[in-house]
């Protein structure tokens, strides 16, 4: 029998299946690992420190961002993600952590804490801007924070941290950190003035962005990857011939704290930054082959950002670095990621009796520390053995009418393909002693690390 042309044309079309808006990506099991170790290698460091974890909310009022990272940074300018609310209130997703943590500090009164006050964060944040390797426009970054103290000692401090969190990552060869001052906002005015002197009749050389930030942000004026912007910035005024005495004194001790601390560091002195709240010390770790464009995270000092957002002048010193460029450079360097999601057991069981006897044990298992799938569907023995293959455990467990009446149960081990029946009381204590008690996934709720 065949169809007509008109019924042909009434069936029903295929539905084009959903993909990710572009520039996120779905965090899958696999990447997951890396996640999860990153954040437990962050959460070791940083509490040996005496820092407090902080989460602040995924969207903030507009102002918090537009006040702290400044009008005219790309960020603000090109990248916020911003939208009103029912009530006709600008709201932004976060594109930084620390204009909403230095927000926190001020609205809950943590002046008041003895300082510093030390808080670090493992979060997502939002931009909009063009997705490229490592860069996303929804991605995570881990970051830290000193508030409340100023002291040249502590800037090191930062990137001790920062250098040993990638060293426990196995990456920290990899990078140069870059260092430089950029002086306090004293000394930037003259500096700036310094620079449009520089870069008057020079404009026509200037790439369209360079020619908005000579106007609204002439700092920016030095990072700018353009070939003929970085010709004109090699030649351009430096920032050390316009910094004050105090300035110059501190940047001389931050730098000899990180070499009594055996911290190798390269001088750069075009090294800016993107936010307007920093000042003095500033730095990043740049990609020791690839340089600024694969640069992983960086940070510096921002002692008049609390002022600017209504608090009390109080300084402070911080540091934030992707976590999917991370991931990007451990993967290039093979770095295996130790994880617990390897199943130790899987349960067959064959007839209704016997499920019913297998979810108490799964349950028990899994209280004793042994991870355990089963109990699953209604397939034949054959096929839930082939399942357990594809699971690659390393043993099965298989329970049927037989071993219901008898109360046994057979301990099948994968790899060596032989198999053993045991009472079933007593098969706990058989895998217990199989898999070994160090490595089993044993935990008391009171005694979790979170």
């Amino acid at each position: 029998m065949t169809r007509d042309k008109n019924q042909k044309a009434s069936l029903p079309s295929k539905i084009k299946p959903f993909q990710t808006p572009k520039g996120v990506h779905d965090i899958l099991p696999y990447d997951h690992e890396y996640y999860t170790y990153i954040k437990k290698v962050v959460r070791h460091r940083l509490r040996q420190a005496g820092f407090k974890r902080i989460s602040t909310p995924i969207f903030e009022y507009t102002n918090v961002f537009a006040r702290s990272i400044g009008d005219a940074t790309d960020i603000v300018e090109k990248e916020m993600y911003t939208f009103e609310d029912k009530k006709g209130r600008n709201l932004t997703l976060k594109p930084e952590g620390t204009a909403g943590v230095v927000r926190a500090y001020i609205e809950h009164g943590m002046k008041q804490l003895p300082q510093p006050v030390e808080l670090y964060y493992i979060e997502p944040h939002f931009r909009y801007d063009r997705p490229q390797k490592g860069r996303y426009r929804q991605f995570w970054q881990l970051g830290f924070e000193i508030i409340g103290e100023l002291d040249a000692a502590l800037d090191a401090q930062v990137i001790l941290l920062a250098n040993k969190i990638n060293e426990d990552l196995g990456i920290e060869k990899l990078f140069d950190i870059q260092l430089n001052t950029i002086g306090s906002l004293e000394d930037r005015k003259s500096y700036i003035q310094a620079l449009k002197d520089y870069y008057y009749d020079k404009e026509r050389s200037l790439c369209e962005h360079c020619k908005v930030r000579l106007q609204k942000n002439p700092l920016r004026l030095l990072d700018c990857k353009n070939e003929d912007c970085m010709i004109l910035a090699e030649l351009a005024p430096k920032m050390t011939d316009y910094l004050s005495k105090e300035s110059l004194e501190y940047y001389e001790d931050v730098k000899s704290y990180l070499n009594e601390l055996d911290i190798p560091f390269t001088e750069n002195p075009k090294l800016v930054r993107g936010l307007d709240y920093y000042s003095n010390t500033v730095f990043e770790f740049w990609d020791a082959k690839e340089g600024a464009q694969n640069a992983i995270g960086g940070g510096g000092r921002y002692d008049g950002l609390i002022e600017k957002m209504g608090g009390l002048p109080t300084p402070a010193v911080g540091y934030a670095a992707g976590i999917e460029r991370i991931i990007a450079h451990m993967k290039r360097e093979k770095v295996r990621v130790p994880h617990k999601d390897n199943i130790h057991v899987f349960v067959a069981q064959l007839g209704k009796e016997a499920k019913k006897k297998c979810l108490k044990l799964i349950d028990e298992m899994r209280e004793y520390g042994i991870r355990t799938i089963g109990a699953l569907g209604k397939g034949s023995m054959r096929q839930q053995l082939k399942l357990a293959d594809k699971f690659n455990v390393p043993y099965t467990l298989i329970l049927g009418i037989t071993e219901v009446r008898e109360g046994t149960i057979i301990i099948r081990n994968m790899e060596k393909g032989t198999q053993e029946i045991v009472k079933f009381d007593q098969v706990i204590d058989e895998l217990i002693s199989k898999i070994g008690e160090k490595n089993l996934d044993k935990y008391s709720p009171g005694e979790l690390l979170y």
